[in-house]
């Protein structure tokens, strides 16, 4: 594989064209992109990388590509995708991806996430203890020493100074995996990063820290770590993935589910069920039947107690005092026969003495009160004293129970 300096070359036009632009920290892995974690250089580098060999940026889903143009042993090639994750390789890319591995060639993705199928189909398990990190402040402060195992590769460790997440190989099968590459990160030494698998005549190359493939840190000291890299895989064409495009052809229900990310991913698939169950539990809990809120009610107000009040001042403004007195006398006496069930049409001596009895009154508060009844009943005028003391009389008399 023939090394280049042109990643120093395009490194200085990259600057001099958005040197006055504000930078964006993102890592977006695009290959038109010239932010610093962007694949602009690495994208247009990648030819070179490989004796000129022939060069192609895909601009259909790898699906489609394998699936109109068949690959067999007279086709052999190298398929690079550089994401953060390769989202468009779902289970049937995967089974073409390897099918076109077994004949042969030759497969390099450098991602920070693999699928659970490709884990299983190629025996390995990954384990990424940043996976949660995503801010720019964090992820500035994860650096890390990368080292490639073979000895006649110089230099044979690599500093990168941000962004490295502690993210690597945690089992493989080794009847058919090689560890080409480890890192340190912190507590976690000798960690496998950069491996190969071998699947029927081919090659499956896994790297778990494709951010050292960007602008950022081909334009630094570390391009030559790419190029070992790549000094790996066998001088063929190149097929470089963008994971831009969906397949034409691939009509299944894991491509058109909105859910597709979610179930590739066990802790989110995890989830999702948690959150979807919470939500039934929420809408069981909340559809049974509640007791609508009572209604506060105002006690009647008595207008009865209005009605005499504003009578008895009509009485008043008249002066027509005997018409009251009557009425009161007529009132004492009702209550006297509904109470004591006493006969009132002859208000003598026995029936004083009945009522005193009856009442608990004494007999002498008892005559007098009738006395004056009967003294005031007989007169055509009365005056206001005279309704006031009898009204006095009878409501002391009532009192005594």
């Amino acid at each position: 594989m023939r090394k280049s300096n042109r990643f120093y070359i395009i490194g200085v036009l990259l600057f001099t064209i958005v040197g006055c632009k504000k930078t964006n920290w993102r890592e977006n892995y695009q290959e038109r992109s010239k932010d610093p974690f962007g694949t602009y250089i690495f994208a247009n580098e990648l030819e070179n990388l490989f004796n000129d060999n022939e060069f192609e940026v895909l601009d259909e889903h790898i699906y489609d590509y394998l699936l109109i143009n068949p690959v067999t042993t007279k086709d052999q090639g190298n398929y690079v995708c550089v994401k953060s994750y390769a989202y468009q390789l779902d289970k049937k890319t995967i089974k073409k991806l390897l099918d076109f591995v077994a004949v042969g060639n030759t497969v390099f993705l450098a991602s920070n996430s693999f699928s659970s199928i490709l884990q299983k189909e190629l025996s390995f398990e990954t384990k990424n203890l940043d996976d949660i990190v995503y801010s720019i402040e964090d992820l500035k402060q994860l650096d890390a020493t990368l080292y490639l195992n073979n000895n006649q590769l110089s230099p044979k460790k690599t500093y990168f100074d941000r962004n490295l997440r502690r993210n690597y190989f945690e089992s493989i099968d080794s009847t058919k995996t090689t560890v080409l590459g480890t890192q340190n990160i912190n507590s976690e030494r000798d960690k496998a990063n950069f491996i190969k698998i071998r699947h029927g005549e081919g090659h499956v190359f896994l790297h778990t820290q494709p951010i050292v493939f960007t602008n950022y840190y081909l334009l630094k000291d570390n391009a030559s770590y790419v190029e070992n890299v790549f000094s790996y895989l066998p001088d063929r064409p190149i097929f470089l993935d963008t994971q831009t495009k969906r397949s034409k052809y691939k009509k299944n229900k894991e491509q058109k589910s909105a859910l597709n990310f979610f179930y590739k991913h066990p802790s989110l698939k995890w989830a999702l069920h948690v959150a979807f169950f919470g939500l039934l539990l929420f809408l069981f809990l909340n559809a049974r039947r509640k007791q609508r809120a009572i209604p506060e009610l105002k006690a009647l107000k008595n207008s009865t107690q209005d009605f005499t009040h504003t009578i008895a001042n009509l009485y008043l403004k008249e002066d027509n005092h005997k018409n009251l007195v009557t009425k009161k006398i007529t009132y004492f006496l009702e209550k006297v026969r509904t109470k004591y069930h006493l006969d009132t049409q002859n208000l003598n001596a026995s029936f004083i003495e009945k009522l005193a009895a009856k009442s608990g009154n004494t007999e002498h508060t008892t005559k007098y009160l009738i006395n004056t009844i009967t003294t005031i009943n007989k007169r055509s005028q009365c005056s206001q004293e005279e309704l006031v003391q009898l009204n006095s009389l009878i409501e002391n008399f009532l009192k005594n129970k």
